[in-house]
């Protein structure tokens, strides 16, 4: 007798980058080599002093459970660097941490959605807000964001968009999958529409703050329009910054009546993050933050290096982003044409299938992140493979146009090689 499974699981999607690092790791498990530009973590080690921090608490015997909504220590740290970065008026009791930033995201959701309750998510959006919000009965009202607005919303948009039903606006800056950062004064445009619009919460997603090339970090909604802290959930992490994915260490800030309701269901899911985690937390953000300006100026030079590399590429549109770790191309001009294997190109999935199976590039499809036809490329790989990927991206991109020249004109190139 098999399971009865719920129609929520059933419903949900699996994380397409998951999904997408398990299926490259299992064609390198088979022992293929694959460069991989799906990855949406930095490619570096933790810096030194935050595994030294790890290393006092588990000798000094901090490896029990924590307070729920995390240690005082951490949550008065992340409160600190709130109110000194960027003038928000948090406390301790103001912040709540988590396994990670997606699962603030999750119990956020959890804790305030009910049955029809609209969320409204610009896209291209990260992956799992679209999914986590239907989980918990929430409607995703999507606002398609395209070139022509630099995949950012305008206020414009956003006020279209607010119904009677509206009870979250997420917002993340920089973005996933393209790179783009709002500015000052486009934040400020927003605030002012969510100030004619009370009923609606915000959630502003900052995980790649200080992954920003035009300045030391990207403003923060919270700060432009600090009114809105009372009805706003700051989510952020220590993945990204401080190259601590494996740590899985998030947080939460916003309005505490918000953050009691969060930590109890943190209580009744994972109890607590790891206390080992979090004490290294509190060294990351108490100690020198040298790395975390030499780690964006290492992905601007890898940025700027696979934009000069992909220009070459016929048939890619690619502009280099001001933020975070990922190029989104457009492959438009690549849709229509046939592989040098006969096959047809409908879509940006099968674009991203062609590159893995010609190029032994993975990357991940735009359907993804809900705008097609393109490509997320993440540059958060060494300069070695992000040269030698680009290139295979490039000469796989000519043997598209190769492959459909017609024959004639082949032929008549291949009298002119001769000459």
């Amino acid at each position: 007798m098999s399971i009865q499974i719920s129609d929520r699981a059933a419903a949900l999607k699996p994380s397409a980058s998951i999904a997408a690092k398990k299926m490259v790791s299992e064609l390198q498990a088979a022992g293929h080599r694959i460069i991989d530009f799906t990855i949406g973590e930095p490619d570096i080690a933790t810096p030194s002093y935050i595994i030294d921090g790890a290393l006092r608490a588990m000798r000094g015997g901090d490896t029990h459970y924590t307070a729920s909504a995390g240690t005082y220590t951490l949550r008065a740290a992340i409160a600190d660097s709130l109110v000194r970065g960027k003038r928000i008026p948090c406390r301790a009791e103001n912040v709540a941490v988590g396994c990670g930033a997606k699962q603030l995201i999750f119990e956020a959701f959890a804790s305030t959605l009910n049955a029809g309750d609209e969320v409204i998510i610009p896209a291209p959006y990260w992956v799992s807000y679209p999914d986590i919000a239907s989980l918990h009965g929430g409607r995703p009202v999507i606002v398609t964001c395209g070139e022509d607005v630099d995949f950012k919303l305008t206020a414009a948009a956003l006020e279209a968009a607010v119904t009677p039903k509206t009870r979250w606006f997420v917002l993340n800056s920089p973005n996933n999958p393209t790179g783009a950062v709002y500015s000052a004064q486009e934040l400020s445009e927003l605030g002012e529409v969510l100030r004619r619009n009370p009923h609606v919460w915000v959630m502003t997603d900052e995980i790649y703050e200080y992954l920003c090339y035009e300045g030391s970090r990207a403003p923060s909604l919270i700060e432009v329009a600090p009114f809105l802290f009372q009805r706003a959930l700051i989510i952020n992490g220590m993945s990204k910054a401080y190259a601590m994915t494996g740590w899985r260490v998030g947080y939460a800030a916003g309005p505490k009546e918000l953050i009691d309701v969060i930590v109890k269901l943190i209580g009744q899911s994972t109890t607590c993050a790891s206390s080992i985690s979090q004490a290294a937390a509190v060294a990351a953000l108490t100690g020198d933050q040298s790395c975390v300006a030499a780690a964006a100026d290492m992905y601007c030079a890898r940025r700027d290096r696979m934009v000069e590399i992909l220009s070459d590429a016929p048939g890619l549109k690619t502009l280099p982003p001001a933020g975070a770790f990922y190029l989104y191309i457009s492959v438009a001009e690549l849709i229509g044409r046939r592989t040098p294997g006969g096959k047809e190109i409908t879509t940006d999935l099968d674009v991203s299938l062609y590159f893995l199976e010609w190029a032994k590039v993975a990357v991940l499809d735009g359907s993804a992140y809900g705008l097609s036809p393109y490509l997320r490329v993440s540059f958060a790989a060494s300069m070695e493979a992000v040269e030698e990927g680009g290139e295979a991206i490039v000469d796989a991109c000519r043997a598209l146009f190769e492959a459909d020249m017609p024959k004639a004109v082949k032929a008549r190139g291949a009298v002119n090689d001769r000459e």
